[in-house]
């Protein structure tokens, strides 16, 4: 990696709309990233569309400016056709590259538009270099890092794997990591994974003591620009779609000022968009309570006395593009005219000049014609004129030939962008065939919920579980399975875990894997992989792509209604769960942590929403927190499609309980406790 990159990574813009656009491009960014009408994570923003979105991308491209489309949220089987279209009208709109999160839409980008660039969404929460690494084998080969990483562990996964990376620098931090959160499907039917997040963490949760729990500040990292910039990372990206053109043109001119080694104006940037502030604590490893913070009335106030200011920061015309002109007349001969603009050219011909009889033609008058660039991307830089004497040439066709020799200026300088689509024939994927009786899986998360369990069912236990009770492995001989964590960050939490998967008892050697990284990872200790739910399998071409990535079989989500699992086709062998207080959010600011740290905290504790419902919070190792749902999914009693297994998800169950619920399982009996049925039965928005 050259010192260059490391010094001059882009500024990546968010943009919801045109004004919003111009604030990006007229202030600096190096690029912008926005979403067409469906299939992206905003949904509910302006967007772009239609015949304008060559437009706005030839604008962007005649401004130095690259654009990334977001194709980033997860597609049923039934959408497959409509994102196809999506995803055409990307690669012909001259894109720059596209992000992703569903493998369904990095497939058929892959096989249709090979020469399209694949972004790796930070919904696939990629937190190390497994997944970097397992990503870039696919065929991605830019990933979006999650935004929980710290600046040392950013700097060991480029420098581990030399991948193109992006980090968020500025704007919202979701509460949970992203991809890993349900809470909003499972509440109303309104899904993060594809687009209409309600943003329920943001109403006043309580914990210990502590209000507005789920909701933290706005990450601020633009006094570590340099630092961030010596890295090696690619792209340094500003939150914020929804957002107004102020904000983005506060936002990029502060990352512009601070990358070039200014002083950028953080008390306007807070003024215009804060929750109570600003933090940097996940860059620098403090993850503490004054993460936490929301918006206030005064947070409101403060934006309406900085908006006009900032909106004088992109109210400045479009740079132009400086061009040399050489026009050449000569009797008897067309009319030419020559363009060159940074390293492009182009030509135009005329008609045959007449002979003049009163006007005859000299380089002012060429002048006055051809130094009219209009509304276009371009300024006359050096005009240089050979004209025969005694000929005659009206103003009319001078304007025709320079509107001639721009347009094709232009299409030589977005030639660059086109991307050539391979025609291959389609494969039907095949249809799907369960077997008549579904195997059983029972996770547990301590050893101490087992009880006894029938010789045909398989036990899932924590790796770390399993490597503290090896005695295990001979009690469930061949069907011990082991569970990966899904976030393992930094190389020290990984050779930790690979010590545990090295100690595994011999007859452990199937691992279930709810990360890219941790699939990765579990493949090259030569385990067996099952994909758990958290892979986030909502159609059938992604079950495809895991499958031909060497996964055994996968959960499909919980997102997902009975009705359309029943329709899912390929030949991944898959299946669901049935039962369990699901995770709604993996946290890694630990909304139960207060001023002493983990001080007279069990590493179970209670979240309480506005309606006084209780949440468990269960501490994953010091790492992560995961918040469970207030009431256990069950399903066993209703009608479920066929599948090769069904999964019972124990988490804070004693042994007792969990031996009940597994007798109410195998009678098909109603639950005898508060359930719910979560998304198996409703239509996912």
């Amino acid at each position: 990696m050259t010192e260059e990159k490391r010094r001059r990574p882009e500024i990546l813009a968010p943009v919801g709309g045109s004004e919003q656009l111009k604030a990006a491009v007229r202030c600096g960014a190096d690029a912008v990233y926005f979403g067409l009408p469906n299939f992206n994570a905003r949904r509910n923003a302006d967007n772009f569309a239609g015949e304008g979105l060559a437009d706005t991308i030839r604008y962007c491209h005649d401004n130095s400016v690259k654009v990334y489309l977001t194709i980033n949220t997860l597609v049923m089987d039934d959408e497959l056709s409509a994102m196809h279209e999506t995803v055409d009208t990307a690669a012909r709109s001259g894109a720059d590259g596209i992000i992703v999160q569903d493998l369904a839409v990095a497939s058929y980008a892959k096989t249709y538009w090979p020469d399209l660039p694949l972004h790796a969404s930070t919904q696939m929460a990629v937190c190390n270099s497994d997944g970097v690494r397992k990503l870039l084998d696919y065929g991605f080969v830019r990933v979006v890092l999650a935004r929980e990483l710290s600046l040392a562990e950013i700097r060991e996964i480029v420098e581990e794997t030399g991948a193109d990376c992006e980090v968020f620098v500025h704007g919202a931090h979701c509460m949970s990591v992203s991809g890993n959160c349900y809470m909003s499907s499972m509440f109303g039917g309104r899904s993060g994974n594809r687009g209409l997040c309600a943003q329920p963490c943001r109403l006043d949760w309580q914990i210990r003591g502590k209000d507005h729990a789920l909701s933290l500040k706005d990450m601020c990292y633009i006094p570590h620009m340099q630092g961030l910039a010596e890295t090696g990372v690619g792209s340094l990206k500003i939150e914020g779609r929804m957002k107004r053109p102020e904000y983005v043109a506060a936002a990029v001119t502060a990352c512009r000022q601070a990358l070039d080694g200014g002083h950028p104006d953080l008390e306007t940037l807070r003024s215009v968009f804060s929750r109570s502030g600003f933090t940097d604590g996940y860059l620098t490893g403090k993850r503490t309570p004054d993460m936490f913070g929301y918006r206030t009335k005064e947070d409101v106030t403060a934006a309406s006395g900085v908006l006009e200011g900032l909106a004088r920061l992109y109210e400045v015309p479009d740079a132009k593009h400086p061009v040399d002109l050489f026009f050449l007349a000569q009797e008897g001969m067309p009319l030419r005219l020559t363009a060159k603009c940074e390293g492009f050219s182009a030509e135009a011909e005329g008609e045959i000049p007449a002979e003049a009889r009163k006007l005859e033609l000299d380089e002012e008058q060429a002048r006055r014609s051809l130094e009219k660039m209009g509304g276009s991307a371009y300024e006359l830089h050096k005009l240089r004129c050979r004209i025969d004497p005694g000929l005659f040439v009206p103003a009319s066709s001078l304007n025709a030939m320079r509107r001639d020799v721009l347009m094709q200026l232009d299409a030589a300088r977005n030639r660059q962008y086109a991307r050539k689509r391979v025609d291959t024939a389609d494969e039907a994927l095949p249809a799907y065939s369960a077997p008549e009786t579904p195997q059983l899986r029972l996770r547990f998360e301590k050893a101490s919920q087992l009880f006894e369990i029938p010789e045909d069912t398989v036990v899932i236990l924590p790796a770390a579980e399993i490597a503290s009770h090896p005695e295990l492995a001979d009690r469930f001989a061949g069907r011990l399975w082991a569970e990966l964590p899904p976030l393992v960050y930094g190389s020290l939490q990984r050779g930790k875990l690979v010590q545990i998967l090295k100690v595994l008892p011999g007859s452990v050697r199937d691992a279930v894997c709810s990360n890219i990284g941790s699939v990765q990872l579990a493949q090259e200790q030569g385990l067996t992989v099952h994909g758990g739910f958290e892979l986030n399998i909502l159609n059938s071409v992604s079950a495809e792509e895991y499958e031909a990535m060497g996964l055994a079989d996968g959960t499909v989500s919980p997102e997902l209604a009975f009705a359309k699992i029943r329709k899912m086709k390929g030949s991944l062998p898959r299946g669901a769960i049935l039962y369990g207080y699901l995770p709604l959010m993996k946290c890694r600011a630990c909304p139960g942590r207060t001023e002493r740290g983990c001080e007279g905290c069990s590493g179970l504790a209670q979240l309480t929403d506005r309606t006084g419902a209780k949440f468990p919070l269960i501490c994953r190792n010091k790492q992560y927190s995961e918040i469970l749902n207030s009431v256990p999914l069950y399903a066993a009693d209703r009608a479920v499609p066929k599948l090769d297994f069904e999964e019972l998800y124990f988490t804070v169950e004693s042994a007792d309980e969990c031996r009940h619920i597994f007798e109410l399982y195998r009678e098909k009996a109603p639950a005898d406790f508060p359930r719910t049925a979560g998304l198996y039965f409703r239509e996912l928005l």
